[in-house]
């Protein structure tokens, strides 16, 4: 997934998009409206997360370009403008959502998840029976990953772990949730089987710089696709 992140405050915009890559996106910034304008205009991208006011072209203006040439993409909003006329301006627009600075990470990376799932981005599956996730695409079928223009082969177990995590990007999965998932008929394995699956899983749809996509939230369980954020 790709996210277009314009905002002309570098001390904000350097670190967001460190952490969007952490998160398995990937990220292209722009500190000019002009020059996200010109971006937004010649590549295509599944979320536009727009600064209001900008130099040489706003965010608003950028928004409202988009939606006259009858592009969907989700547009949040980050600014400083918090009256209600603010937020209805920003919203009449085409804006999707609106977060006012200063605000939490944890906030921010929720509204992402959220706008990506309401469009079906974040998790799709084909009709060639296939899930994709940042850049990492599972074939359930044949049991075979393809992350960066390498194929990975998966046990049964392997498979089914990393389509629950796929169907779930995002969201926090406890130990107990993955057990019962994956054994769902029978006798339930040790409660060690999970972690060793795991990692296992993480050798081989994480390797050498690849960002991290299954993340433990310890004590709880996993997140994929996500950092972990308290």
């Amino acid at each position: 997934m790709r996210i277009l992140l314009v905002d002309d405050e570098v001390e904000l915009t350097g670190p967001l998009s460190r952490v969007l890559t952490r998160e398995g996106y990937v990220v292209d910034a722009a500190y000019h409206g002009a020059d996200g304008s010109q971006l937004a205009q010649a590549r295509t991208y599944d979320l536009l997360i727009l600064d209001w006011m900008l130099p040489g072209k706003t965010g608003l203006e950028i928004c409202q370009e988009l939606r006259n040439q009858g592009q969907t993409t989700p547009v949040l909003f980050l600014t400083a403008k918090d009256t209600l006329d603010d937020r209805v301006q920003g919203l009449d627009a085409g804006a999707d959502d609106y977060l006012v600075k200063p605000f939490e990470l944890r906030e921010l990376l929720a509204r992402v998840r959220a706008l990506l799932r309401r469009s079906g981005v974040e998790s799709q599956t084909t009709t060639a029976g296939r899930l994709m996730v940042a850049d990492l695409e599972l074939d359930v079928d044949n049991q075979i990953a393809y992350r960066q223009g390498r194929m990975i082969e998966l046990s049964q177990k392997e498979s089914q772990l990393l389509k629950y995590f796929m169907e779930n990007a995002g969201q926090l999965l406890t130990h107990n949730q993955i057990m019962q998932h994956l054994w769902q008929d029978g006798e339930q394995p040790a409660s060690n089987v999970i972690a060793a699956l795991i990692r296992l899983l993480r050798r081989k749809v994480e390797v050498e710089t690849e960002s991290t996509l299954i993340h433990t939230v310890y004590g709880k369980g996993y997140r994929f696709g996500s950092t972990v954020i308290e």
